[in-house]
This record gives structure tokens, C-alpha cells and sequence, in this order.
């Protein structure tokens, strides 16, 4: 059993393992692989009446701090602070691959679901990627800021007298 970091099981890498029986041997992780999957490393196995056998290693993937995997697709939650969502931004959003900038729309609400085309894992015979889904989650200060309080109590009292008058 070996276990690899997030983006080392999204992008591929080379593992460095030991065999039961002391042999140590460069392991290649390819580029997608899942948890619990097996790699098999034919003729490094124990010997038997035909020759020696395959050994098989089990690849654990460690959870990442930001990135969650479905399938080939890649999920990120990205705070987004009250200024950005309301005006819209330009915003630098990391991949598996680095950061990339992203468009916040004006307006965008908090669980809304932006994506970034093929900046998903790319399997090894694949010819597209999966996906990148950014879950936006509106974040307000903290500590509350005392002119942003005063400036949204003035406009909820607007709305309300606005609401009254229909």
C-alpha cells in the first residue's frame, strides 16, 4: 500500500516503494488515478512454479485542504467577499494545474456554481479533461464594518418604504 497526495494522483507522478522482500522499485502513478485503485507491477511479485508473480499495490490518496474529485470533475468552494459578488471581479481561482483567473458575474449569489472548462483530471487516454466547478459562498466581514451595517440598514429601509407604497 502506498499513499499519494491529492494533486500527485490528479496529474500523475513517480513513488519511491519498498517491497516486502527489501527490493526498492520507482512506482509511476498515473495521471487520474482514484482511491482504493491498484497498480500492478508485473514479475515484482513473489516467485512460483512459473516465475515470479505481480505484486499489487493499493494507492491510498490523501484528501486535499480545497479540492474535492468527482469522477474526473474537480470541486472547489471560493469565498467571495460582498463588494465582488455585488460589482462582479475578476478573481485568481486555483486548479490542479494553478491559477487561473476567473469572471464573477455582477450579482452572483452565494451556492452559485461557475465552471471552468476542462481544468478537471485529464486521463492518460483521454482526449478531454473533466471539468472545474466553482461553488461560490458569499463571505461578510468579521468583524462587521460599521459603515457596510449603516449603508445596508439605509437601503433595507428604502425597500421597506418602496414595498409599502406598492
Amino acid at each position: 500500500k502506498i499513499t499519494v497526495e491529492f494533486l500527485d494522483a490528479a496529474k500523475g507522478s513517480t513513488r519511491r516503494i519498498t517491497l516486502p522482500d527489501g527490493k526498492m522499485l520507482d512506482v509511476r502513478i498515473p495521471a487520474g488515478i482514484e482511491d482504493g485503485k491498484q497498480i500492478r507491477l508485473r514479475g515484482q511479485g513473489d516467485p512460483g512454479p512459473a516465475g515470479p508473480g505481480d505484486a499489487l499495490v493499493e494507492v491510498s490518496v490523501n484528501r486535499h485542504p480545497q479540492f474535492c474529485r468527482e469522477g474526473t470533475d474537480i470541486h472547489l468552494d471560493l469565498p467571495l467577499d460582498l463588494a465582488d459578488a455585488v460589482l462582479g471581479a475578476k478573481i485568481a481561482v486555483p486548479t490542479i494545474d494553478g491559477s487561473v483567473t476567473m469572471t464573477i458575474p455582477k450579482g452572483a449569489n452565494s451556492g452559485q456554481t461557475l465552471r471552468l472548462k476542462a481544468k478537471g483530471i485529464k486521463l492518460p487516454k483521454a482526449d478531454v479533461a473533466g471539468n472545474q466547478y466553482v461553488h461560490l459562498l458569499l463571505t461578510l466581514p468579521d468583524p462587521p464594518d460599521a459603515e457596510l451595517t449603516a449603508l445596508l440598514e439605509e437601503w433595507a429601509s428604502k425597500q421597506a418604504q418602496a414595498a409599502e407604497t406598492d
